[in-house]
């Protein structure tokens, strides 16, 4: 069988998953806090026909090889962590990252979970909690009867209850960052997980230690360029037509070798 079937077969196979990661990015356009991704590829293993340096006579060498490719393969989704726009949401209770760092969120399990999305709201307990219904880091809990809320930069919550014009300290918000923020493990809800290509979370104030202030009244918007994405797109859809018309070119070749 001659290779370019196979190899224009893995460029067809490779480009149908970029389109999956651009779709991906696309939907979440309007996702709070959706850092984009990006497809990864690697050249297959080469066949070694001749081999580059080997002697030809004596005190003569090859200068170039024979190498055929075998084809592409995708090897990872990459994730791109620059900061997305900061927009003004009114919300006494939506906060944005200014910089580096992940709001800690306590999972279901126990474990803690990690997130850019800011957009908080309280339960029936009063509790401060994602979208989700998540508790957010430090356990930080609104009394009945709060008239204000008030997120400073280094995340102190305090509030400001019915009868009284003290404000009551109610707990920092808890955040972290890490060494390789690439390597965090998604879990969907916005939120991500600690791996062992993270490396441990790295906890502070917010605006020490390199983490990033907070900012109160705002939420931190999608980092996807849609421009950015349609050209990728285009890009994408005029390789997976080439690689289909290798393979259209390599079965007309063997149907005249057929003929023969």
């Amino acid at each position: 069988m001659m290779n370019s079937l196979w190899i224009s077969k893995t460029g067809m196979t490779a480009q149908q998953t970029q389109l999956d990661v651009i779709s991906h990015n696309l939907a979440n356009v309007s996702t709070t806090g959706f850092k984009r991704n990006n497809a990864v590829f690697e050249d297959l293993i080469y066949q070694n026909l001749r081999q580059v340096g080997s002697q030809t006579t004596e005190g003569n060498q090859l200068p170039t090889g024979l190498h055929l490719g075998l084809g592409v393969n995708v090897v990872a989704t990459s994730r791109n962590f620059t900061q997305g726009s900061l927009q003004q949401s009114g919300n006494s209770l939506d906060v944005a990252i200014n910089g580096n760092g992940f709001f800690e969120v306590t999972l279901p399990d126990g474990t803690t979970g990690y997130t850019r999305d800011g957009s908080f709201q309280l339960d029936s307990e009063g509790r401060l909690v994602t979208s989700s219904g998540l508790p957010v880091g430090n356990g930080i809990t609104v009394p009945v009867g709060a008239t204000k809320v008030n997120i400073s930069q280094e995340g102190a919550v305090e509030a400001i209850v019915a009868g009284s014009t003290t404000p009551q300290q109610l707990g920092t918000l808890a955040m972290s960052s890490f060494i390789n923020a690439a390597g965090l493990e998604p879990v969907g809800q916005n939120m991500y997980k600690e791996s062992a290509a993270s490396g441990p979370p790295q906890q502070g104030t917010p605006g020490t230690n390199g983490l990033g202030t907070i900012r109160q009244n705002f939420l931190e918007s999608s980092n996807v360029n849609v421009v950015e994405e349609l050209v990728t797109m285009i890009q994408t859809q005029r390789a997976y037509e080439m690689n289909s018309k290798a393979i259209q070119t390599s079965d007309q070749m063997l149907a005249k070798l057929a003929q023969l």
